[in-house]
């Protein structure tokens, strides 16, 4: 018997073939079958047990003994199981099988018989088929343009159409819409490929209706996917790499494969779920070509648009659904449930300042003289919160900044360092409800000491706070994929000291500081994981300067490009390091206590963990540095340096948000390779 894995239903020979094996020799695995999986296995054997039966009767008469057959197990089941209902399933021995059924009466088709063939797909309705592009067999447009004409319903799902795909069915569709079919089609605007003609024409159509991604940043809908319905119950679908367009089906090599329900019914059925799944999701818009068409021959030009220069932000008019869901949240809570401190979940790089922007912006429409005071620990994370507010509010002179020496000419609209506002808070001549709209970004430092007069002085009518969580964002685009590598560091940490939760810094800077042998695994591991050194934008977070310190110059001393940066260092050699590495003079950036949080830097498609963070917090922030999405950023490497460490250290919390809600044990996720992880 082949070694191998296998999923055999073990009948009398591959029993006997088992107990052939000797146990010390052979590691062989079974498991019980699954009561919900039990008929569907047993009928699958049963298929092939039963054709191999029915092709053994001799050609003469073989139609009528394999019809004799087929009865006498349709008796057997009827019998076994006292249902005469199974009596319905016998088959007439006419040896026919049945193609079509129309109505006669009022048919404008004259020769019906003619018109039934023609409509009937070569490859039929019952069986699976691939399709490769290949000039011998049946071609994949004449196939479809059979499967347009004998369908009840269509659904399409493709990246792009192209006007010369189209014109390969223009008479089938326009016949099938006609006599009331109904035609689907989910597109997007990605790469201005599309074709606005072919988009006019389909949206012309009787019975049509389209919808439009054009958030192709995020959404990339690479899927192609062709959907026939009949009221027959015959449906078929077709999955692979064709777009609509003409080189794509007819000489391209592009594989497509066919589907039936006859054949393959549950996947069939997951195809139609999701495409429902898609129809329904906001970010694909309904297009109606006299309202929409400038919206789409601008989003097609932008798409073709090259060497444009970009921005940080772009701010419309209405915010992208995802942020619409939790502003509508926001506003349940407030005016339904009377809750007016309210926390925003959302991952690192998914907006959580434009969705408070937002917000603040739907409350100053009804309260023209509201105040806002926005708090975060970081000068930073202030300024670019100050540029997210005014871009919102469309006010270019809006609102003051109040850190680092920098002092506001009024405070109705203030952007505050926590420190800043704490040594100002007893000198303030402000009442308790001076500011109307509170926000505190970064909301898991509330709980610190510095953040609590501040929270005791004021009481606004909002209360807004912000916080994260990543699965869901990577499941809805919203990040850029990354590939997680755990590593194993051979420092042993088991016996480091470890005091109020948490590893002693100055403990492990000097356990890292005197393990040179530790930089070249680390630098060994990048070489072996990236894909080409020199294009490296990596973020490597250390526990102590004198441990970013090491590393900088560790690795320059390898020939590699390497700078630090700690929160002492000053806002000028701050931002020239960023620069430098934004653009590859450096390619590895040190850092501790900073770019934790709150600072964008989207060109990062490398994080180094070189530390435990015992935070989850932190560690999320950190992960979140690398996942803004970028030009030419195909995903993030995440390179995680573990260690031996001691009891109290806690993997599980760290992997659980990244697998998100699950009832499953990590354990076993881990054990199974984590097949439950966010999409990307």
């Amino acid at each position: 018997m082949k070694t191998g894995i296998y999923e055999q239903i073990i009948n009398k020979i591959i029993s006997q073939r088992l107990a052939e094996l000797p146990q010390e020799k052979y590691y062989i695995n079974k498991k019980e079958l699954d009561k919900l999986e039990a008929s569907r296995v047993i009928s699958l054997y049963l298929h092939k047990t039963i054709k191999t039966a029915l092709d053994l009767f001799p050609d003469d008469e073989k139609v009528v003994k394999q019809v004799e057959l087929a009865n006498k197990i349709i008796y057997l089941l009827r019998d076994e199981l006292k249902d005469n209902e199974f009596e319905e399933d016998l088959l007439t021995t006419n040896k026919n099988l049945l193609t079509a059924v129309f109505s006669k009466i009022d048919n404008p088709i004259t020769d019906i018989s003619a018109y039934a063939k023609k409509i009937t797909p070569e490859t039929g309705l019952t069986y699976c088929e691939l399709f490769t592009g290949s000039r011998t067999g049946v071609s994949l447009e004449s196939e479809l343009r059979k499967e347009i004409l004998s369908s009840d319903r269509i659904d399409f799902l493709v990246s792009f159409i192209k006007w010369s795909g189209i014109r390969i069915f223009i008479n089938e569709l326009q016949d099938f819409t006609a006599r009331g079919g109904k035609l689907r089609i989910i597109t997007t605007s990605y790469m201005g490929a599309t074709d606005l003609k072919a988009i006019e024409f389909l949206s012309g159509l009787q019975n049509c209706e389209i919808k439009v991604s054009y958030n192709t940043k995020h959404e990339r809908l690479h899927a192609k996917a062709y959907l026939f319905y009949r009221d027959s119950e015959f449906h078929t679908g077709y999955i692979g790499s064709s777009n609509l367009s003409r080189s794509a089906l007819t000489d391209g090599l592009e594989w497509n494969i066919k589907l039936t329900t006859k054949e393959v019914r549950q996947i069939i059925e997951k195809i139609q779920k999701t495409f429902e799944t898609y129809w329904s999701n906001p970010e694909f818009e309904q297009f109606d070509f006299k309202k929409d068409s400038t919206k789409l021959i601008k989003a097609l030009k932008d798409e073709r648009a090259t060497g444009s220069d970009t921005t940080s932000y772009f701010f419309d008019i209405s915010p992208y659904p995802f942020q619409k869901e939790i502003l509508e949240k926001l506003k349940v809570e407030r005016e339904v449930h009377g809750r007016f401190k309210n926390l925003i979940v959302a991952a690192t790089g998914t907006g959580k300042t434009i969705i408070s922007a937002f917000d603040f912006k739907e409350f100053l429409s009804k309260n023209p003289n509201a105040n806002l005071l926005f708090v975060v620990h970081r000068k930073e994370i202030l300024q670019q919160a100050l540029f997210t507010y005014r871009g919102i509010l469309r006010k270019n002179n809006w609102g003051e900044l109040w850190v680092d020496g920098i002092e506001p000419s009024k405070y109705n609209a203030v952007f505050a360092s926590v420190q800043t506002l704490n040594n100002r808070l007893t000198e303030l001549k402000l009442t308790s409800t001076f500011y109307d709209y509170i926000v505190i970004d970064e909301v898991h430092h509330i709980a610190a000491q510095s953040y609590r007069p501040i929270l005791e002085k004021f009481n606004p009518k909002i209360l807004l706070g912000a916080e994260i969580r990543l699965p869901d964002a990577m499941n809805r685009g919203l990040l850029c994929p990354f590939q997680y590598f755990g590593i194993t560091d051979n420092v042993d940490l088991s016996k480091a000291r470890w005091e109020r939760g948490k590893y002693n810094p100055s403990e492990l800077t000097r356990i890292y500081t005197q393990a040179d042998f530790r930089v070249r695994d680390i630098i060994d591991g990048i070489t072996r994981y990236v894909k080409d050194l020199d294009e490296v934008i990596a973020l490597g977070f250390c526990v102590t300067k004198e441990h970013a310190e090491f590393m900088a110059e560790k690795f320059v001393m390898a020939g590699l490009k390497a700078d630090y940066l700690t929160s002492d260092s000053n806002t000028d050699i701050r931002e020239t390091a960023k620069n430098k590495l934004i653009n590859k003079e450096i390619n590895y950036l040190f850092v501790v206590d900073l770019y934790n949080e709150g600072v964008d830097i989207p060109e990062i498609n490398t994080v180094l963990f070189l530390r435990p963070t015992e935070s989850l917090t932190i560690f999320l922030q950190q992960l979140g540095r690398g996942l803004r999405h970028s030009e030419g950023k195909e995903c993030l490497t995440v390179l995680d340096f573990v260690a031996n460490s001691r009891q109290e250290y806690d993997f599980e919390n760290k992997f659980r948000a990244l697998v998100g809600k699950t009832a499953r044990n990590i354990e076993k996720e881990i054990q199974e390779n984590f097949p439950h992880l966010p999409l990307g």
